[in-house]
């Protein structure tokens, strides 16, 4: 009996917590509808907050019986305007405007406003575009010096304080990690989460900067690189690099779509999701997935096709930012995305792959997954695949294979289990097995499943594992198993 995909939802829910969900019973609603990986954003709210809700995550999901996996997000450089004396501004298409690092912070006006980046007029020349409030204001870059950057409005508009700001095609130098960001690493170690994400890296040197900081103490800690500037999407060999420090990257389409454009950014995602797969990665597609929701119990059909696109490209998750942290329908938000995903996931072509199927394997372990995963798909009894990992890596390589076949983790520990949490098609259950004798551990497994309802008698199971049972990366074998 094959498990069919109109009951089990393949594709990852990421979550956003803030103001919305900490509402009484909103979390745990939102946990119940669906969701696999809370997401605690840096830029919002104090390390007490963050800590806070993280120990009501771990208390629902165990009292759910749910794996549920904690990110935490960096903030990272946010190169913003400073604030205007008498409050927002508007500008006029045609009209002088000039960024000016020298201006007191609360000084600026209808002609000139103050930045928090002071290093901003060595990075733009004349001719370059300054893009304010993510892309709704647009700056023609007219004259530079140490302290003054002089332009001319192309769009105008409204603006207010402390509006962000991109230079269209990326270039900006401001480095990854900031003070900021290197105190709330502390805090991400000192609660526990199980991924960290990097805003704005701009090489792989930023992810590794950021794992020398995470040290001994956060080795267990994925970290997530959000691909948000131009200059790495715009080398091949650059994106390479970045996806293959990470553990997952985050096709974070708001800052990205501001410096590449909104034409461009469509075949970026496509291309971020199928390298990360080739690669091994996890991958999450973020930013403005169902925003109507923000104030509407409803997404838009359109919202309804850029979902099931990410998932059709293979995306490990989908993501919901203040749709559940601020907005006024986050359970049905997470319901909505849980019924697109399910949706998508009907057609065909996500059951089918020819991934790497040209290509060799650098690992014993991925080819050990890999191969699992062809005979799956082509064995007609097959019922499950299950893994047994230390670390979740081969349930990831696995995952990296389109079916329409459960693929269980079997955890050494809990880490291992949360781990999993992000991988598409994958489920996860604690499996210790530091007490078992060599030769019942196949048979207990095979009994575990049984015991959750995913096979039953008569099915065949494939299962992987090593001859060291928590080795990393040990998996050197797999066994074809009637139930």
């Amino acid at each position: 009996m094959r498990k069919t995909l109109n009951t089990i939802r393949r594709t990852k829910i990421v979550a956003t917590l803030g103001p919305a969900s900490d509402r009484p019973g909103v979390l745990e609603a939102m946990i119940k509808a669906g969701v696999n990986v809370v997401r605690l954003n840096f830029s919002h709210g104090s390390a007490d907050d963050h800590g806070r809700r993280l120990s009501e995550v771990r208390e629902i999901a165990d009292r759910l019986g749910k794996s549920v996996a904690v990110m935490g997000d960096l903030q990272g450089p946010k190169i913003r305007i400073a604030r205007f004396r008498d409050g927002a501004v508007t500008l006029a298409k045609g009209q002088p405007f000039v960024i000016d690092m020298a201006l007191e912070n609360d000084a600026g006006d209808s002609q000139r406003v103050g930045c928090d980046y002071k290093a901003l007029g060595q990075d733009v020349v004349t001719g370059d575009r300054l893009l304010l409030d993510d892309g709704r204001l647009v700056l023609q870059v007219d004259s530079v010096d140490a302290s003054e950057v002089r332009t001319t409005v192309v769009v105008g508009g409204k603006l207010s304080n402390n509006k962000g700001i991109n230079k269209q095609g990326g270039g900006l130098s401001a480095a990854a990690l900031t003070d900021k960001d290197r105190a709330d690493i502390t805090t991400a170690l000192e609660i526990g989460v199980d991924y960290l994400a990097v805003s704005f890296p701009r090489s792989a040197a930023d992810m590794h900067e950021a794992r020398d900081l995470l040290g001994e103490a956060g080795k267990h800690i994925g970290l997530v690189a959000k691909i948000e500037r131009a200059e790495v999407v715009a080398d091949h060999a650059t994106l390479d690099e970045v996806i293959s420090a990470s553990e997952a990257v985050m096709v974070a389409r708001g800052d990205l779509g501001v410096e590449i454009g909104d034409a461009q950014l469509i075949g970026v995602q496509k291309r971020m999701i199928k390298r990360a797969r080739q690669l091994n990665r996890a991958v999450i597609t973020a930013t403005q997935m169902l925003e109507t929701m923000i104030t509407a119990p409803l997404p838009t059909r359109a919202e309804v096709f850029d979902v099931a696109n990410a998932v059709l490209d293979g995306t490990d998750a989908v993501m919901l930012s203040a749709e559940t942290a601020a907005g006024e329908y986050p359970v049905e938000a997470v319901e909505a995305m849980h019924r697109l995903c399910l949706g998508a996931e009907r057609e065909r072509s996500t059951q089918e792959s020819g991934h790497r199927v040209r290509q060799d394997f650098a690992r014993i372990d991925e080819a050990v997954a890999l191969s699992a995963m062809y005979a799956a798909n082509h064995l007609g009894g097959v019922a499950a695949i299950a893994c047994m990992t230390a670390t979740g890596r081969t349930a990831l390589i696995a995952s990296r294979i389109r079916s329409g076949l459960p693929i269980v983790g079997l955890a050494h520990n809990p880490l291992a289990q949360r781990r999993m949490a992000l991988y598409r098609g994958v489920s996860s259950v604690l499996f210790d097995t530091t007490t078992m004798a060599a030769d019942e551990v196949n048979e207990r497994a095979i009994e575990l499943l049984v015991s959750k309802g995913i096979v039953t008698t008569g099915d065949q199971v494939i299962l992987t594992r090593g001859d060291q049972m928590d080795a990393h990366g040990g998996t050197n074998a797999f066994k074809i198993i009637e139930v």
